[in-house]
């Protein structure tokens, strides 16, 4: 073998190895106790219950395979409102948990690394039939809306938050997903930037084929300012931060 490819060879596997080691001393291979699976919330919050599956009338079967055919990003919407059931529909997509939670882990809708799920999602509601306007955040275990704040410039704040782009301002709901690292860092160490990452193109890839059914339409964003957004949801940016955000109306 020649003497160079064997010596990186040779440097891969000592890479591998103390990578290896590292990982031995994660904190959840040191005995830490599990973080929360879900962000806690004030228990005077205004809480919104939402429909499940079994409750769902409205919602249409969709084929798969014309769903992924269909599958495009809609930066224009029309005025029509969404309803709260189908909101509930795309939550459930997107972030619903499915079986019951154990040792802090709940199957979701989509994968996840470890089962970790380090994502929480926010909501900008501007046209959701029987909901004010505001930001709420989802919680998957319950499966509810809890209200977090209204801001009468919300839709502008969305708007400068995004550089300029208004759809995210103009939907009628925009779903901003929110990552708590440190859920997967307590398995995964640094590996953890990685698959978060991951995970949130899962659950913006669920969202779209979930707007087909509903006849709406959205728009992945990753050009946002981090820090006006990490402000406008009341986030330090270094233990919670946005990762990914995606407008979400009705269209032709």
């Amino acid at each position: 073998m020649n003497k160079e490819i064997l010596q990186t060879y040779r440097s891969f596997l000592k890479d591998s190895i103390r990578k290896q080691i590292n990982f031995r001393f994660t904190d959840q291979n040191q005995g830490v106790h599990v973080p929360p699976i879900e962000k806690e919330y004030k228990q005077d919050s205004t809480l919104i219950d939402l429909s499940g599956p079994n409750d769902w009338k409205d919602i249409r079967k969709t084929d798969l395979t014309k769903a992924i055919g269909n599958r495009k990003s809609h930066r224009v919407y029309l005025k029509e409102s969404i309803t709260l059931e189908e909101l509930a529909y795309l939550l459930w997509c997107t972030q619903g948990k499915r079986g019951k939670v154990f040792n802090g882990h709940a199957y979701r809708n989509v994968p996840s690394a470890g089962c970790r799920h380090a994502l929480e999602t926010y909501l900008a509601i501007f046209n959701v039939d029987g909901v004010e306007p505001g930001m709420y955040r989802y919680l998957p275990l319950s499966h509810q809306l809890v209200f977090e704040f209204s801001d009468d410039m919300l839709s502008e704040k969305m708007t400068i938050a995004s550089l300029g782009q208004n759809y995210p301002g103009k939907s009628a709901a925009t779903f901003i997903w929110v990552a708590i690292p440190y859920r997967m860092e307590w398995r995964y160490g640094l590996a953890a930037h990685k698959v978060i990452a991951l995970d949130a193109g899962h659950v913006c890839q669920n969202l779209y084929l979930a707007c087909e059914a509903i006849n709406a339409g959205t728009c992945a964003i990753a050009a946002y300012d981090q820090e006006e957004l990490d402000e406008l949801l009341k986030l330090d940016g270094k233990n919670e931060f946005a990762i990914y955000i995606a407008s979400v109306g009705k269209v032709k």
